[in-house]
């Protein structure tokens, strides 16, 4: 071995399991102080539909808080019971709602940016904590977190984990990884990152909708330009990517958040052009890597749409992605308000929603049936992995207080 490897080595902290018995049970009353809510559960246990005066509320069967989220907040709220003297960071957010992220720096956990290691990362010392949140990071931070010799506590979600494991498969055997997902998401960057393989050889090509698609496909068959596709592109593939070479054999993977009849779609779109450009799909691999939650929650909404509904609200952060694609699938079929918590409904007449296509919150006037009082409403109610239930009930309850 070499010094240098002894050294990082020597500095390297072993992990340490924060989910202790005795602590989970604070971390369990804190949270159900923070996040729960008796409306909600009552209304999960009454068949997800609720009266209040001339107002009913549809409530999809899944919704909310997943196991990996659950298991993320779980995770830093021990760690802050287990290291409480020590100072802790957080990289970015640890998941994708600001609530839940205000928590976190009320119990005094520091942030760190996880776009770059800056200068910020510099005044981070050996005997600091440093969480990693539920999409994980890049892998050089990781190794530069690794030698400082801090002590990380990780909470990346296991599914999050599988697409590693994927896209490192395809890199050994000289496969290019087709990433489905948006390549500036926290999640997408360090999937990028383990796509280098071991040896930081490997290839990727992050494509984040069906246009991206298409221009891939054209590629592989023949039909691009090398410029316009590099320029298309740039930021989105490994570093020194040839179309020319680098699209022999490719294999899918995703964000584990994207919708999923449009992977589904993008999946078979490169296979035909594979077959098309070889006359077999012999260069072609994929594997399905959509979260469980995410296409669990997306199949309820589907559910839920065959009610007769006047009016769907969709509950959680406007950063994330799961619950965007809530947005996409009830918006073609019922007017449709993306609002991260109850505060967002200003009125019977207006609404400050997020416009999923402008990525801006913009006032929004509700449809003339949410404003007639007299008339009963039928109103559809989802959130996103991420979203709390405590903010679910103040939503309901908003909605409601509005059309006494």
């Amino acid at each position: 071995m070499e010094a240098g490897s002894m050294n990082q080595d020597s500095t390297r902290k072993a992990r340490v399991n924060v989910r202790r018995a005795e602590v989970m049970e604070q971390v369990e009353k804190e949270i159900q102080q923070h996040y729960q809510s008796e409306l909600i559960s009552h209304i999960r246990s009454a068949g997800n539909v609720y009266n209040l005066g001339h107002t009913e509320f549809f409530l999809a069967r899944e919704f909310g808080f997943c196991n990996g989220v659950r298991r993320a907040i779980d995770i830093a709220y021990a760690a802050r019971r287990v290291f409480p003297d020590r100072r802790i960071f957080l990289i970015g957010d640890i998941i994708h709602n600001p609530e839940v992220n205000r928590q976190l720096e009320e119990m005094g956990i520091r942030k760190l940016p996880w776009k770059q290691l800056d200068s910020s990362y510099d005044r981070v010392a050996p005997d600091d904590v440093v969480i990693i949140p539920a999409f994980g990071v890049p892998t050089p931070f990781m190794d530069a977190l690794e030698e400082k010799g801090v002590q990380i506590v990780d909470t990346t979600c296991g599914d999050v984990m599988k697409v590693w494991k994927r896209v490192k498969n395809y890199a050994a055997m000289g496969i290019t990884s087709i990433i489905h997902g948006k390549a500036t998401h926290e999640e997408t960057s360090a999937t990028a990152s383990r796509a280098l393989g071991e040896r930081g050889r490997g290839k990727y090509l992050v494509v984040y909708d069906l246009e991206d698609a298409r221009i891939l496909c054209d590629y592989i068959m023949g039909r691009g330009d090398r410029e316009a596709f590099l320029k298309r592109f740039e930021g989105c593939c490994s570093p020194g990517f040839d179309p020319d070479q680098d699209l022999e054999e490719v294999g899918i993977a995703n964000q584990t958040t994207m919708l999923k009849t449009e992977t589904q779609t993008l999946q078979k779109m490169v296979k035909d052009a594979i077959v098309q450009r070889d006359g077999d799909d012999d260069n072609f691999y994929v594997f399905d890597t959509i979260c469980g939650a995410t296409q669990d929650r997306q199949d309820a909404l589907y559910e839920l749409l065959k009610n007769p509904l006047d009016v769907m609200f969709v509950v959680g952060g406007y950063n994330s992605s799961n619950t965007t694609h809530l947005v996409d699938i009830a918006r073609e079929h019922v007017p449709t308000y993306f609002i991260e918590s109850a505060e967002c409904i200003k009125s019977i007449q207006y609404v400050d929603a997020f416009d999923t296509k402008t990525r801006e919150v913009r006032r929004m006037t509700t449809e003339p049936v949410v404003q007639n009082l007299g008339k009963s409403l039928k109103v559809g109610i989802t959130a996103g992995a991420s979203c709390p239930a405590n903010l679910i009930e103040a939503t309901i309850l908003r909605i409601a207080d509005l059309r006494k």
